[in-house]
Formats: structure tokens, sequence, C-alpha cells
């Protein structure tokens, strides 16, 4: 949506509003909805993290959509050692043409572009997503990336990434769970709530995180949470 269609949608009657000021508002919150979100919201060793829509790149594309020769400029180190959110920002296009202007880029590189939206995002762009663990991406919709240099038309890899916790060896062995497994959180704050079934990811390399998505994140009112913990399952059977 362009900043005169925001303006003229619902201002028409409000003519002495500032054009400017709220061309520079609009503006504002174009950028920020397009960056990664990192909220710690717990005390203690757990950090819980809202992952906002962003996008990841194959080399190819990020050359495509910013110009041969062109690399990912980090701008903000993520919480996972070695992974950061980029400068560059793409616009989303779906199949109704609605867009989203400022989709974050995170690196390093991947060998698969993908699209990771909450589902509010997916329905205003017209496309229906699975819930899918990251890089798995076989059978999802697509969409059009477009950048200042060129256009890649994905024909899959838009995806609801779903709820999930980074750890180590040593973590996995405090909370009795191995790579695959499945955890819940529960989330003390003015909408306490139990986000089942995150999955486990161990690593060598991570540090101990839990990432859900913006639409996880308003529910259950995490800017707000006073604690946050991880919790094992019982058995089901």
């Amino acid at each position: 949506m362009s900043i005169d269609a925001v303006l003229t949608g619902g201002m028409k009657q409000q003519k002495s509003i500032d054009r400017l000021a709220v061309e520079r508002i609009v503006r504002e919150l174009v950028k920020n909805n397009g960056q990664i979100s990192h909220a710690p919201a717990a005390t203690g060793e757990l950090v819980v993290s809202i992952s906002a829509r962003h996008c990841h790149l194959t080399d190819a594309d990020v050359e495509t959509l910013f110009g041969p020769g062109k690399t990912l400029t980090p701008m903000k180190d993520l919480y996972q050692d070695g992974f950061y959110a980029a400068e560059e920002t793409v616009m989303v296009v779906g199949p109704r043409k609605r867009m989203l202007p400022a989709v974050r880029i995170l690196g390093p590189t991947r060998p698969a572009s993908q699209v990771e939206l909450a589902f509010t995002d997916a329905i205003s762009l017209g496309l229906d997503i699975p819930v899918r663990a990251s890089g798995k991406i076989e059978g999802t919709p697509g969409c059009v990336l477009v950048g200042p240099a060129g256009v890649v038309e994905l024909s899959q890899g838009v995806i609801r990434a779903e709820r999930h916790v980074h750890m180590g060896p040593s973590d996995g062995a405090r909370y009795g769970v191995k790579n695959g497994d499945r955890i819940d959180l529960v989330v003390h704050s003015s909408c306490r709530a139990i986000l089942t079934d995150l999955l486990v990811r161990i690593d060598d390399a991570a540090k101990l995180e839990v990432h859900i998505d913006t639409d996880e994140g308003n529910a259950v009112d995490l800017q707000h949470a006073s604690r946050c913990e991880l919790v094992p399952q019982v058995s089901k059977t």
C-alpha cells in the first residue's frame, strides 16, 4: 500500500492534519515493520524473542535484487552468534497484488530463499501458508520479491515458522529433550498462556532462546511478561 493510499484512505475529511508529519510517521512505521524484533521477556537464562516478518535469500537472489556483486550488509547482530539483521529490505508481493513494503532480510545467505510471515501478514497478502520448520519449504506457496535492482519470483518458500527453541546440548540434557523433540512454554503475563509443542533445535553453537512470531507474542502479551519458563511435556499416552 502506498503512502498516498494510507493518507487518503481514512483522512479525507481531516484537512487540518499536517501531511508531511503523517508521511514521516508512515515511513517510520514501514521501516520498523520490516525489522526483526528481539524482545527478551523472561528472567534468568531464558530469552523469548519475537521474530517479525523476514526473509532469507540465496547469494544469487541477493545479486538479482540488489545488483551484481552485491552482498548483504550486517546492521544488527541477532542473539544467536553468526546471525544478523541486514540493512537491506525487500518488497513482498502476494497474489492479490497487495504488498509488504519493507521486509527485513536476515543473514547469512542460505541455499534456498524463504519468507517467514505471521498468519495476519499472509492473510493481508492473500496467501494460505502452512506452519513449517525453517527450511522445510517443499510444496509451500510462493510470492514475488522486489528489490531496487530487480525482481525474484519464488515458486515456493513462504511459511509461518513454527515456534521453536534453540538450545545447546547441555540445555537439552537439563530439560531432558533431544533434537526434534517438543517442549511447552509457559508465559506469565496479563494473558497467561501455555504455548505447546515448541520444536527443540539442538546445536553445539546454540544459545538458549525461544522464537515465536508477532501474532503469538501479541496474543500472550509477551512485552509485559514477568516470567517465561520451558516445561517438559507430560507423556500423553
